[in-house]
């Protein structure tokens, strides 16, 4: 069964649809796995601004074809995982359907969480009793749920968030990226952890 990623930050122009994107790229050999991102005030149909687009083709990322999209209740109920680029994102996310709260992070919250939580994932995912990489994934984000409180949080709560770079300076864009690109790529590393601990079992 498709493990699903939302995406998700405010237009669904810069942040989010990055993330979305390079997470696709480093998790299409892992399983049957779906990405998608929307935003919680999209900018409907619009495309990805130019700085963004050049500082994701570093990475091999085209998103030139992406469209902006409005986020809805059922894409959230579909997600296993909802990585929102700010706190205020997670909110939303949670109030609109609180039964997400387990299932949605900050994309750097979850990536933090994995440097901390990485070693213990195989038991986790033993103890789980899942059988496909699928599976193996589900049971890295209910590790991550369970044990969130236990790791120390950073110095300031805005190191969860992911600067917003719309319609500001190429540096801001920059920076959003810096801050953006590490932490897809460490929830990429320990959603595969979770995929390749179900076939060591």
């Amino acid at each position: 069964m498709t493990f699903s990623i939302l995406s998700v930050c405010t237009g669904n122009v810069c942040r989010s649809p990055v993330a979305e994107l390079i997470l696709a790229d480093a998790l299409q050999r892992v399983g049957d796995v779906r990405v998608e991102s929307a935003g919680t005030g999209a900018l409907v149909d619009a495309g990805v601004p130019e700085q963004a687009q050049r500082l994701a083709a570093t990475r091999g990322v085209d998103t030139s074809a992406h469209r902006a999209r409005q986020i809805d209740v059922g894409m959230i109920r579909n997600a296993d995982l909802v990585l929102a680029m700010s706190r205020e994102h997670r909110r939303l996310v949670v109030e609109s359907l609180p039964a997400a709260m387990r299932r949605a992070f900050t994309l750097r919250e979850l990536a933090r969480i994995a440097d901390q939580l990485e070693p213990g994932l195989s038991d986790a995912v033993m103890a789980s009793g899942a059988k496909t990489a699928e599976d193996g994934m589900r049971a890295a984000v209910a590790h991550a749920a369970a044990l969130r409180g236990t790791v120390p949080p950073p110095a300031t709560a805005d190191e969860f968030d992911i600067v917003d770079p719309f319609r500001r300076s190429d540096e801001i864009y920059a920076l959003s990226f810096g801050e953006l690109s590490p932490a897809a790529d460490r929830v990429a590393a320990y959603l595969i952890a979770g995929a390749r601990a179900v076939s060591t079992l």
